[in-house]
């Protein structure tokens, strides 16, 4: 990251905000550090890059705030050679920092100009362990799995279940499950024999996962 002063001082002030939720994960904090966020948001939200607000990006489409990302990714428990399903690629910034955490990330978004620019930054950055795909995620990939780790920056309406066989034994998925345009449960869900053991680790409002892939952006 950019030695700028502002930025160290609104690194910090997101460390302490997430430490303070209970997120002490030094891999993570090494992973954010070491990768440019400001080189995954727009040019006029370059205020707001630490901050925990979501951020407009092309196609309609949002960021997370970066203290739901990092809640997320540390809520993973992330392991080398991990391999890694996410279903919005968005900026490319989770799959980035992920990509220092696993060994593999496949992205899929419906927008094939978020594809493409995502691919410019990680291109930019060197990091060639992440594989982006404009697809159609609502159903997971299952033709590339099976998965350590699935992570779906959409809301289901209910459980996922057809994303169960996706996991490998003892794999953890994170989604928000909930209806569209309300508050929806953030759910960790672990892969046990045929079922998930689910545990909810906050609350978000998510757009619902839509299906299919955008024709014209």
């Amino acid at each position: 990251m950019s030695g700028n002063g502002a930025d160290r001082e609104a690194l910090a002030a997101f460390l302490l905000r997430v430490r303070a939720a209970g997120i002490d994960d030094g891999a993570l904090f090494a992973a954010i550090e070491a990768m440019p966020r400001r080189s995954f948001v727009p040019d006029q939200w370059q205020d707001a890059v630490w901050l925990s607000r979501m951020l407009p990006i092309p196609c309609g489409e949002a960021i997370e705030g970066i203290d739901l990302q990092a809640r997320v990714i540390a809520g993973l428990r992330l392991q080398p050679g991990h391999r890694v399903l996410e279903v919005g690629t968005g900026s490319g910034y989770t799959a980035a920092v992920m990509a220092r955490l696993a060994g593999r990330v496949l992205s899929l978004d419906r927008y094939r100009t978020l594809i493409a620019e995502a691919e410019q930054r990680l291109s930019a950055l060197g990091i060639s362990n992440v594989i982006l795909r404009q697809a159609d995620g609502s159903a997971g990939a299952a033709a590339d799995g099976p998965f350590d780790r699935i992570v779906v920056w959409a809301a289901f309406e209910g459980p996922p279940r057809n994303f169960v066989d996706q996991l490998a034994s003892g794999g953890v998925m994170i989604a928000p499950i909930g209806p569209a345009e309300e508050v929806q449960t953030l759910a960790r869900l672990t892969k046990l024999g045929s079922r998930f053991e689910r545990e909810d680790i906050g609350r978000v409002r998510l757009q619902p996962l839509a299906s299919g892939v955008a024709a014209a952006l």
